[in-house]
């Protein structure tokens, strides 16, 4: 009778977890050992785009997370003063990448994926090291307060300080400041009505979305030195935002100072000699952490995760799929932060000339910049969802 392989997943975000689900749905033993007292993410929300949808669906969840789709009708990107430089819909989105772009609580997608694993498969207050990377011919060690974890793999999914990808690759110079920082908030907003928009300003931007349950995500962005930080986050807000055009005041009128979470943005500038070593494999933000100006932070993990269940056996033909792909995203992303942040006059004015003519000639602009990544498909056909596989192209 064939041993039962183990498989150790450090960190229990979304892509941890979607890696440890997959695993488990391919026969694994898995455990997930996260630092937290519990799974509850400290974030706000999340945006999944039709590539981490399909990965999803490898999973049997994509349909699932496409029912929650809240965004309908127009969308866009706006001036300060309101002005529309480039519009889309969600159906022109749809029928672009063959599916729906999702935004949710990150905690729903968290909870979506541990209701799917064996009750006793997480473990949380676990803060959790590598020992030994193991090789072809030992396991791979684990060590915890409690004692140690032997595994066929060890999965590294903890984060963009990643421990594991210091200690695999020491010589790494990790990740670098990415010039700015980011604001994010969801609260109820009754009776005020808006359209999906990303504003760009003076090295300021600025996002609303409205959830399913009713809720509006709002996020900004702003140039700033690193480490900066207000006593009240939400009187930065203001005072960076408030005049900008509706519903930005109704979205700070109703936001409460402890409603606000800010963080510095970091990013890994120099990819990683490889997304493994051994028999650990390194996957989203420890592998490949990049500015959010694109939202495929998130969705990227995603898309390793699924890779990574389909390649358990060769951790190199991972780091073969992957590398190219999450590199080149980061790259995009990187790109796409500074055209949204800049901060010459003349730079904006050019900026904003050119996006809302080109978005006359061609109104499907705003959705190239998700050409080549938004109609990414997963490596293991056919999908768990009849619907996607219906709507193959």
């Amino acid at each position: 009778m064939a041993r039962t392989r183990r498989a150790v997943v450090i960190g229990g975000g979304i892509g941890g977890l979607t890696a440890a689900v997959a695993l488990h749905q391919d026969g694994l033993r898995v455990t997930v050992l996260e630092r937290a007292a519990s799974l509850r993410p400290v974030g706000a929300a999340i945006s999944l785009s039709p590539n981490a949808l399909r990965a999803l669906d490898v999973i049997g969840l994509g349909d699932e997370i496409r029912d929650l789709a809240a965004w309908q009708g127009d969308g866009g990107v706006r001036t300060p003063g309101g002005r529309w430089l480039s519009r889309s819909s969600a159906e022109a989105a749809a029928a672009r990448f063959g599916g729906p772009l999702v935004l949710l609580h990150r905690a729903t997608l968290i909870d979506r994926l541990s209701e799917r694993l064996p009750p006793d498969a997480v473990r949380t207050a676990a803060d959790a090291m590598l020992a030994d990377p193991g090789d072809h011919d030992r396991p791979a060690r684990v060590r915890t307060a409690d004692g140690e974890w032997e595994a066929d793999l060890v999965v590294a999914a903890d984060g963009i300080r990643s421990g594991v990808r210091r200690a695999l690759f020491p010589d790494h110079p990790g990740t670098v400041y990415s010039g700015f920082t980011t604001w994010r908030v969801v609260i109820p907003l009754p009776g005020v009505e808006f359209a999906s928009h990303e504003t760009w300003g003076r090295g300021r931007i600025w996002g609303t979305h409205p959830l399913q349950d009713g809720r509006a995500y709002a996020y900004a962005a702003a140039v700033a030195p690193a480490g900066g930080h207000a006593e009240d986050e939400r009187a930065e807000l203001l005072h960076r935002y408030g005049d900008w055009h509706d519903p930005i005041p109704a979205v700070l009128a109703a936001a409460r100072p402890e409603d606000v979470l800010r963080h510095d943005v970091h990013h890994i500038s120099g990819p990683l000699p490889a997304y493994h070593r051994g028999r650990v494999a390194l996957l989203g933000d420890a592998a490949h952490a990049m500015p959010p100006n694109l939202g495929q932070g998130g969705n990227q993990a995603i898309e390793d995760a699924v890779v990574l269940a389909h390649h358990s056996r060769d951790l190199a033909a991972y780091t073969a799929a992957r590398q190219p792909r999450a590199s080149a995203v980061a790259r995009r992303a990187v790109r796409v932060a500074r055209l949204n942040l800049m901060t010459s006059r003349a730079g904006i004015a050019a900026r904003d000339v050119a996006l809302l003519a080109l978005s006359k000639a061609a109104p499907a602009l705003f959705l190239r910049g998700f050409d080549g990544i938004a109609d990414w498909r997963p490596p293991q056909p056919p999908y768990a969802s009849a619907r996607t596989r219906t709507g193959e192209r």
